[in-house]
Order: C-alpha cells, then sequence, then structure tokens
C-alpha cells in the first residue's frame, strides 16, 4: 500500500529537498509555508531562492500558506525548526486533523524545559495518530540535488516502518528502518552540539588530530547522554548517531559546524545568528541537553563548555584548555 497524498510542514531546504524526493518517488506532494510571500514567489518561479537555490521545482508539485491544505494527506512530514514544533503541532490540532494520518518528524531537536524529543511533542496532540521519525547524515543540499544518502527510519509499527521505507527509497536515497524512536532522536538531534565544537576547533585552527579527538570523545559522550535518555548504545553507531555526527562535523554545508567556526574565529553568537537566514539547531539544542544532563547527573564536559561560549562566559581558546585539563583517566 502506498500513500495518496503527501504534505510537508515546513518550505526550507530539508522541507523542500524531502518534498522532491517524494514527488520523484511518483506521490503527489503539497508544501505548506507560513510566509504566504515565500511560498507565492516559489510558486511562481518554481525554486526555493531563499532556502535551496538553484534547483528546480516541478510545476506539478503543490505550495500553500493555508495549514488546511495538508490536513486531509494521509502522510504529513513534520519539518520545523524544532522551537516552532510545538506551535506548528497545536495549529495542526486547531486545524483538526484526522486521527488517521501518519506524522513523521523529521526535524532534529530537543525542547528546552520539558526535554521532550520531537516525537514526543507530536504525541502530545497526536496520541492516537501512526508517528514516526526520519534521521540520519542527510544534507537537503545533496539529497536535492540526487547524491547518494542513506537515512534511517524510526517506527514501533514494523508494516507501518516499511510502507514509509517503500515511499522514500529510490536509486539515490536508501533508507532504513530501527524501532529505537528515541534513540534515533537524540543521536540526530544531539551530533549538533558536537559540530559547533568541530567548527569551534577549525575556527581555532587546532589541526585534524584535535578534531578527530574531539569527535570521538563526543561520540561517548553522546553515547552516554543519549542512553540515559532512552536510546540504545547500537543506534548511536548507525546513520544516526556516528553517521549524522560526520557529515556534520566535516561538511562545508554544516550550519552548526559553520557557526561553529566563527565562533573560534572570535564572532559573536549574536552577530552570527544576525546574519543567518536558517536556523542552527546545535544553539538551542545545547541548553536543552544540559538542562537534560544535570536533570540525570550525567557528566558531559564538552557539552558543558560549549553552552559556557554560547553564553559567552568563556572563550573557545580558554573552553579548549578547560577540557585538556581534565583529569588523565582510562578510555
Amino acid at each position: 500500500m502506498s500513500f495518496n497524498h503527501v504534505g510537508v510542514v515546513g518550505a526550507g531546504s530539508w522541507g523542500t529537498a524531502l518534498a522532491l524526493l517524494l514527488h520523484g518517488n511518483g506521490l503527489p506532494v503539497t508544501v505548506w509555508g507560513h510566509d504566504a510571500t515565500h511560498i507565492a514567489e516559489m510558486t511562481s518561479t518554481r525554486e526555493n531562492r531563499a532556502y535551496l537555490p538553484g534547483v528546480a521545482l516541478p510545476a506539478t508539485m503543490n505550495f500553500t500558506s493555508t495549514l488546511d491544505d495538508v490536513c486531509a494527506c494521509d502522510l504529513l512530514l513534520l519539518v520545523t525548526p524544532s522551537k516552532a514544533m510545538r506551535e506548528v503541532t497545536s495549529l495542526l490540532f486547531a486545524a483538526e486533523l484526522g486521527r488517521e494520518t501518519v506524522l513523521l518528524s523529521c526535524t532534529k531537536g530537543v525542547e528546552r524545559g520539558s526535554g521532550l524529543r520531537m516525537s514526543e511533542i507530536v504525541a502530545e496532540y497526536f496520541p492516537e495518530n501512526p508517528i514516526a521519525v526520519l534521521s540520519g547524515p542527510s544534507h537537503a543540499e545533496e539529497v536535492a540535488r540526487k547524491r547518494p544518502t542513506c537515512v534511517v527510519l524510526g517506527c514501533t509499527d514494523g508494516a507501518l516502518a516499511q510502507q514509509l521505507q517503500r515511499a522514500f527509497s529510490s536509486s539515490s536515497f536508501r533508507a532504513y528502518t530501527n524501532d529505537d524512536v528515541a534513540g534515533i532522536e537524540l543521536g540526530g538531534a544531539l551530533k549538533n552540539i558536537y559540530a559547533l565544537a568541530a567548527g569551534i576547533c577549525d575556527g581555532l585552527g587546532l589541526g585534524d588530530n584535535a578534531k578527530a579527538a574531539l569527535i570521538t570523545r563526543a561520540l561517548v559522550e553522546l553515547g552516554r547522554l543519549g542512553g540515559a535518555l532512552g536510546g540504545k548504545p547500537a543506534t548511536f553507531m548507525g546513520l544516526s548517531g556516528v553517521g549524522d555526527l560526520m557529515v556534520t562535523c566535516f561538511s562545508q554545508h554544516s550550519r552548526n559546524r559553520a557557526v561553529g567556526e566563527r565562533l573560534g574565529k572570535g564572532e559573536t553568537l549574536s552577530s552570527i545568528v544576525a546574519s543567518m537566514q536558517m536556523v542552527a539547531e546545535g544553539v538551542p539544542t545545547t541548553y536543552s541537553a544540559f538542562e537534560c544532563a544535570r536533570k540525570h547527573g550525567i557528566e558531559t564536559p564538552i557539552i558543558d563548555q560549549i553552552k559556557a561560549i554560547l553564553d559567552g562566559s568563556v572563550a573557545p581558546a580558554e573552553a579548549l584548555a578547560r577540557l585538556l585539563g581534565r583529569e588523565p583517566r582510562p578510555e
């Protein structure tokens, strides 16, 4: 069984790339965005010039700024910034989205204050709907241009997981399945923090040895915190853990790595954020992860230092000195 109509909530780069993928697989797709002017421009130019320039959008792909237009879809992708997930989900609830609609969260983040994963926020509003998640090393710029990509779909319903797998799989896009929804979401969210750290290494000009050491220890820290929050250790060795960690820490497309590099070169967070059109999820997730670590008594030295840098209470070079100055211990 295939889906009859797919809705994508979020007209950024990732939402547009996933819409292109599903449209290319023969599924009718409607993309919703909150900015009517942006949606009108995409409709007329057949290009997302603001977030995914240079990629043609098919004439048969639909765009709307009216949320009701996607409420009849049987598959709805939620591709909003993490800080907007609760608001958008509440709007869908008010629009009386049907109980049969499959909700697929494609957003990587943890809500500040509550510590909830994105699928948990969705479940608060739609406890009866089927819910799944998508994560993995998948920059929108490459997916949209059909560069080979592998992701993982997290779902506790095996039959639904396979249905989603069939919908997303193509000659350039390979989707795996995994029932560890928590691990998949946590791996995808937490790695953005360590991409900030990797970028800071680049900005400070520390070299390959330092960056490799940082990423290796980041994976250990990610697994320690992710495990305490409900993820399985094996998941963090997969696509949403080490896979996403690698691509985000090294890629030229990584917004989080780029923000970290600018921090390492001495720019302030406020000036960096003011210059960006897209969201670097590692910034809000750092604070969410710090809160979760304190709540569960988990040691997170890298997250702690990244938060201090974001707060402006410590310079990047001093944060490095603090990490290197920790008491030596067995690996």
